[in-house]
């Protein structure tokens, strides 16, 4: 998939959803500018229905489907943002979901799916096995496959980020994303660098689980070893023949990695000085945008992608 035709392709689909989504605020980050000597705003896909961006690329996937196939139902593999925004997504156009997601998905995020409708299983150790199986699923029972970033139509949806941030802030130089399969940032990429090609996007990833920037670096989707994280969002492989890697490849400016303790404390932080409840990955992007000696005097956003944090996690960190 070309830039431009993804460009091309964000722009539509911002129109789709402008009255079905949530216009997400973009609001200055006081305690991080000072702490970087930046302009620095978030952008608050934290507050999106479903709590994360995976609605909008969810959402636009089964708006572009073919009457007949919605009344077929779809199948969909998740960590559980992306299944919980096409469980949402499904019950409002009335169509069957079923959602495959890893065995160490929140139980959490598992019951969240299944109270928006969907039936869940859980299947595979690593997203890209559950990737698989569910596609086979798809194709055995005559069912559209959704995946969470391998769909042109779900990376348009993720791109309409990119669509309110340059609305909201025309002036802005720099972007901080986490990444995991890439459709986020490849989406809001190759839209924002259509309309301003200085602007610059970052990739943020967790050192536990850093997939797509491997990939990118050996020029080559290949096998990524990936260990436990607290962004289990963007935690696991990349699927072959992913659309996102090209997007990745060409589009992403700079790649910055983060390891768990930093992690930790910029979510904690994000609640303490933000008073804002962020997820591992939302935090893998503020830690960094506060790492980057890059960033001094300039104006940045950092998309909080998510806050669904399990419970337990936000226990174990406020408690040490």
């Amino acid at each position: 998939m070309r830039a431009a035709d993804t460009a091309a392709a964000v722009g539509a689909a911002a129109a789709r959803l402008r009255d079905r989504v949530v216009r997400t605020p973009l609001v200055p980050s006081p305690w991080l500018s000072a702490a970087t000597g930046a302009e620095v705003r978030c952008k608050l896909e934290n507050v999106q229905r479903t709590g994360s961006f995976k609605l909008r690329g969810a959402l636009h996937a089964l708006l572009q489907l073919e009457p007949v196939a919605r009344a077929h139902g779809v199948v969909a593999a998740s960590s559980g943002n992306h299944g919980l925004g096409l469980a949402t997504a499904a019950a409002e156009l009335g169509v069957p979901a079923h959602v495959c997601v890893p065995n160490a998905t929140a139980a959490a995020k598992v019951a969240a799916i299944e109270r928006a409708g969907a039936r869940v299983e859980r299947h595979g150790d690593d997203c890209v096995d559950t990737e698989r199986h569910a596609r086979a699923l798809a194709a055995a029972t005559g069912r559209a496959y959704v995946s969470p970033y391998n769909d042109p139509n779900v990376v348009a949806g993720q791109g309409t980020v990119a669509v309110e941030l340059l609305e909201q802030w025309p002036a802005v130089e720099v972007v901080y994303v986490a990444v995991g399969g890439g459709g986020l940032i490849g989406g809001m990429a190759a839209w924002a660098k259509s309309v301003r090609p200085g602007l610059e996007f970052v990739g943020c990833s967790p050192l536990a689980s850093p997939a797509m920037v491997q990939c990118v670096r050996r020029g080559a989707i290949v096998d990524v070893p990936c260990t436990d994280t607290l962004s289990d969002s963007t935690a696991g492989g990349v699927e072959p023949g992913a659309i996102t890697f090209a997007l990745c490849r060409d589009l992403v400016d700079r790649w910055l990695d983060v390891d768990e303790p930093a992690i930790g404390r910029a979510l904690v932080d994000t609640l303490e000085h933000q008073h804002l409840l962020v997820e591992g990955a939302a935090a893998v992007a503020v830690a960094a945008c506060r790492q980057d000696a890059a960033l001094r005097g300039r104006r940045a956003a950092i998309v909080l992608c998510g806050g669904n944090l399990p419970l337990a996690v936000l226990r174990r960190l406020l408690c040490g």
